[in-house]
């Protein structure tokens, strides 16, 4: 085979044979990306890679669960062997610890009375996965000419909209589980922007609004299209474009 004239853009996205990471595989695909779809069961991250085949794009299941360090290690090899470097990391595997409820529902996160066994299972997820998935990617992403990191996060992340008695979230419960761990994600991001920054990896967080996924019984009123949409751009930014930064489709969201 030929070498190619273009650099062909390959793109790792986790948690992505459903919901908002799918959709984000869908655009990414139809971008012309190389998508490898991250996902804990082997048949559903198959099955999403061969409808994505099927619709002409270039998809490919990668066996990632975020929190199985021998899983991480894994897919970091396999990019390697077969492609050598990474464009794109999109963390956006994420658990909500209340299983499949909305999150006005969500009684067993309210801080004084959480188990902390869920806190912590969350947090393994949308936390020590994020690190554990970014600095196996990392050698990858530092072979690409432009390098882009998007950590799929929450408007229940922001201290300033969370903390407004007057605000969206005042008729929610209080989460010490979730919502912390968004917030975490979003401190992480820009930590990790700080450092890469002077070797030109763009790290940002988006918020992709309330999306009509499973972890909300689809209670959402966005499509996970249109919460993808958010995801891609951030994922696609120009070497102008912005790094630190916490964003959705409307624009920054505060911290």
């Amino acid at each position: 085979m030929g070498e190619k004239t273009a650099h062909q853009k390959i793109a790792l996205v986790t948690g992505a044979n459903k919901g908002i990471g799918r959709g984000i595989v869908e655009q990414l695909a139809a971008l012309g990306m190389t998508v490898l779809v991250g996902a804990r069961d082997p048949r559903r991250g198959e099955e999403t890679a061969a409808a994505v085949r099927a619709a002409g794009g270039d998809a490919h299941a990668v066996t990632l669960d975020v929190t199985d360090q021998a899983d991480v290690q894994e897919a970091a090899k396999q990019v390697e062997e077969r492609f050598g470097y990474l464009d794109v990391l999109i963390n956006n595997a994420g658990i909500t610890g209340s299983g499949q409820v909305a999150p006005d529902e969500a009684h067993d996160q309210v801080p004084s009375s959480v188990d902390l066994a869920m806190v912590r299972a969350v947090f393994e997820t949308n936390v020590f996965g994020v690190i554990a998935v970014t600095n196996a990617m990392l050698p990858l992403l530092r072979r690409s000419p432009a390098p882009r990191v998007v950590n799929v996060s929450s408007h229940a992340a922001s201290l300033t909209l969370t903390s407004d008695p007057d605000g969206p979230f005042a008729v929610l419960l209080p989460s010490a589980a979730y919502s912390p761990s968004k917030s975490a994600l979003t401190a992480l991001t820009v930590q990790y922007a700080n450092e890469l920054r002077k070797d030109g990896v763009l790290v940002n967080a988006v918020a992709p609004g309330f999306v009509a996924t499973d972890s909300n019984n689809h209670t959402g009123f966005l499509t996970a299209a249109q919460g993808a949409a958010a995801v891609v751009r951030l994922a696609t930014l120009g070497a102008d474009g912005p790094t630190a930064g916490f964003f959705s489709e409307e624009g920054s969201v505060p911290w």
